[in-house]
């Protein structure tokens, strides 16, 4: 990847880019450049002053660029979408399409093929989640997925492919002769993606319900006696908190197997395991923050602070060459082998 990827890497993501600066150097790039191809279509699709008609064409013209279907570098994106950005970071973002594809196209051919699959699965994911909230509107009417199923298959379409596609391109050029047991290995990766975009959805939850967004389904809603428009109101805060507190619960499931996904990594690759400790203890810790907080307390957005990030990255890093130290970073509970469901 180009220095000057790599810059708008760092800009746009200073959390990632710690996760990815510990990274062999053998699978780095094609992390990193995964990552900058989906926050382009992320960011094309969050850009609200677009119609949403204008924001579906330019995401399936960026699909196309992607997968090698057409030879344009997201016109819309750079001439309409760049315009509407606030940050200068998300302006140069979707001005380089033209050459983070030819950064993709530089990419060996079975590698090419992994990027292109999970960026085919995140956009789809991208596409539904805008035409599913499309009657949604902000400080006005909330739209609601409608099933735990919806939520999971949410989920998976955003960062549950992401731990596939993490595990596959590890496996290929870090260990492909480990003795693993693959079908695991991978069922774990889909519930630590799953789990890690599960603490965003409910820590989120106050500004994405101001955007007119509930990814709480309705039917679970419904079943305790709340309805999207008055879900945190101090009123219903009985209600509210066990049914929040069950998809807390289940958040925490799946990150318990993201930590044993972790620990099945052979021990020699410390640093793909730091990488994946990382968010694990920084989404625990989130948890654990969700799980005191009132619904005041949510609504002011509670989040891990840096100072603790850097605590969680020390004390990790610490403990790395000690298995005993290292295991016992995340406190046990039962993870189940099959995926965790509300």
């Amino acid at each position: 990847m180009t220095s000057a990827l790599n810059d708008l890497l760092r800009a746009t993501s200073r959390s990632f880019y710690l996760t990815l600066r510990i990274l062999p150097r053998a699978v780095r790039p094609q992390i990193g450049l995964a990552y900058l191809l989906a926050r382009t279509a992320d960011t094309i699709a969050d850009t609200d002053a677009v119609p949403l008609a204008e924001r579906l064409a330019a995401l399936r013209e960026f699909r196309a660029a992607v997968l090698g279907e057409s030879s344009a570098a997201t016109p819309q994106a750079s001439a309409d979408f760049a315009a509407q950005q606030a940050s200068a970071a998300e302006r140069e973002l979707l001005e380089k399409p033209p050459e983070a594809l030819a950064a993709l196209a530089k990419l060996s051919s079975t590698d090419q093929q992994l990027v292109r699959d999970v960026l085919a699965t995140i956009i789809s994911g991208q596409e539904l989640d805008l035409q599913r909230f499309a009657g949604a509107q902000p400080s006005g009417k909330i739209v609601a997925l409608a099933t735990d199923a919806e939520l999971d298959d949410y989920t998976y379409r955003v960062a549950g492919c992401v731990g596939e596609f993490w595990t596959k391109l590890c496996r290929a050029h870090l260990f492909p002769h480990a003795p693993l047991d693959e079908a695991q290995l991978l069922a774990d990766a889909v519930r630590f993606g799953q789990g890690l975009q599960l603490v965003n959805v409910l820590r989120d939850m106050p500004a994405d319900l101001a955007n007119g967004r509930c990814y709480l389904p309705l039917a679970r809603l419904t079943g305790v006696g709340l309805e999207p428009g008055t879900l945190l109101a101090p009123a219903n805060e009985a209600k509210f908190l066990p049914l929040y507190r069950s998809y807390l619960d289940v958040t925490e499931q799946h990150l318990q197997v993201g930590w044993r996904y972790t620990n099945a990594l052979p021990y020699a690759q410390f640093r793909v395991r730091l990488a994946c400790a990382w968010p694990i203890l920084i989404g625990i810790k989130t948890i654990q923050k969700l799980r005191r907080a009132n619904v005041a307390a949510l609504t002011q957005r509670v989040k891990v602070s840096r100072a603790e990030v850097r605590g969680i990255i020390a004390k990790s890093a610490l403990a790395s060459p000690f298995p005993l130290a290292w295991r016992s970073l995340v406190a046990p509970r039962s993870a189940g082998s099959t995926r965790a469901r509300v």
